[in-house]
């Protein structure tokens, strides 16, 4: 897994990626959120907040 996958932050479903407290919901909720975004177009540097 990516080591920068704590930047994402964001809602899937309506819940706060940074607020789960159950850390294997959040890696799924993270997983959720980058699948999100990248189906969206967006770059993986932009969802990852890199640069």
């Amino acid at each position: 897994m990516n080591p920068d996958r704590s930047l994402v932050t964001g809602t899937v479903c309506g819940v706060r990626v940074e607020d789960v407290p159950d850390p294997l919901m959040k890696e799924i909720r993270i997983l959720d959120k980058l699948i999100d975004e990248l189906a969206r177009g967006k770059a993986m540097a932009k969802v990852l907040r890199v640069g």
